[in-house]
């Protein structure tokens, strides 16, 4: 399911992704799904390292 959400950006970002959508012949809105879907690859590919190993108890969750 997508949702729709307001995004707020610099205008000339807009229009550089208006202009890049334009020339792919595809919608900004597509654009900034795959933008954001491989800035969020990106990062689990960055933290790919941490391993949780849980399940943890409640008290373990809140060992200081």
């Amino acid at each position: 399911m997508v949702k729709n959400k307001t995004l707020s950006a610099d205008e000339r970002l807009i229009f550089k992704a208006e202009k890049k959508a334009q020339s792919e012949n595809t919608a900004r809105n597509a654009g900034l799904r795959q933008w954001r879907a491989n800035e969020y690859n990106s990062l689990m590919d960055q933290l790919s390292y941490a391993k949780a190993n849980g399940p943890y108890s409640r008290d373990e969750l809140n060992e200081r």
